[in-house]
């Protein structure tokens, strides 16, 4: 049983219980949102994520096969380079060959007897002043000195030919591969600049997920703080609770240990008087003899 203040403060007690009971839900259902807005953005941060690393890993499979078109430039321009003293060297091997030929080996007997016979053929077809005829007469000596050392010369020359077009083939081939190099290495450089271009392209794509990325994590961060300062006013509801609740029962527990105190009293003072009824009837029944006392 509790006094009249204390049953006021039982009703205020419960009246406050009930309110904090539906704080506590309504805390409990925004938290319960929060959570599952804090679960969509971590889905869609692992989804983001995923979709980071395809083209995080073409980033770095053209950089490295950037990295190894740059070690094939730098071996083809070496090459090149090389390519280039070869031809210099045989341009300069075949001037040399050149110039150490006679100018008669470049004289064929053919081309001689044909020039020979040119000039019998005006000699004989043409009227001549007597001056051009000499003159001649003295070049067709000449040619036919020519050819006889030509043919005399024939083996030598032809030796000298071979070389020529040896070093000839030397030259084109040298410059063949120096052409060949030099597309070689344009292509290369080509290719490398079209790999870093698509290197910037794709860290264009990935820059733009992790910029989702951060957005998404500081709208996590914000969904979290909310969730903490929910959960930090739903303890505090719930200590405050258990507050009025302990109060409560600390009320009754002293109200029930009040009770049994008085209880316990009032059944001592009842037995007290019934002895004491019965030892009065008992003295006034003996008084009238009424009652024998045996041994």
């Amino acid at each position: 049983m509790l006094s009249e203040e204390e049953e006021e403060r039982e009703a205020e007690t419960r009246s406050r219980l009930r309110e904090l009971e539906s704080k506590f839900r309504s805390l409990e259902d925004k938290r319960r949102a929060l959570i599952d807005e804090m679960r969509r953005l971590s889905a869609e941060q692992k989804a983001l994520y995923d979709r980071r690393q395809a083209p995080q890993a073409e980033v770095e499979r053209l950089y490295a096969e950037h990295g190894e078109l740059g070690h094939k430039l730098v071996a083809t321009r070496k090459a090149l380079e090389a390519a280039r003293r070869h031809l210099e060297a045989a341009v300069a091997g075949m001037r040399e060959l050149r110039a150490g030929f006679p100018p008669t080996d470049r004289l064929r007997p053919a081309q001689l007897k044909r020039e020979i016979a040119e000039m019998e053929h005006r000699q004989q077809t043409s009227v001549l002043s007597l001056d051009d005829e000499k003159a001649l007469i003295l070049r067709l000596r000449e040619r036919t000195k020519d050819l006889k050392e030509a043919e005399a010369r024939v083996a030598v020359v032809a030796e000298h030919e071979r070389l020529r077009k040896e070093a000839e083939g030397r030259v084109t081939a040298c410059r063949g591969e120096v052409d060949r190099l030099v597309q070689e290495l344009n292509a290369t450089r080509q290719e490398r600049d079209a790999k870093m271009e698509a290197v910037r392209a794709r860290l264009v794509d990935a820059g733009s997920v992790v910029a989702e990325l951060r957005a998404k994590a500081r709208a996590r961060a914000a969904v979290m703080e909310q969730i903490d300062q929910l959960s930090g006013e739903m303890a505090g509801v719930d200590r405050e609770a258990h507050q009025l609740i302990g109060e409560s029962r600390a009320r009754r527990e002293e109200a029930r240990r009040t009770l049994r105190t008085y209880s316990r009293s009032a059944h001592r003072t009842t037995e007290d008087m019934i002895a004491s009824t019965a030892e009065a009837q008992l003295e006034e029944l003996l008084k009238r003899g009424k009652i024998t006392l045996g041994g």
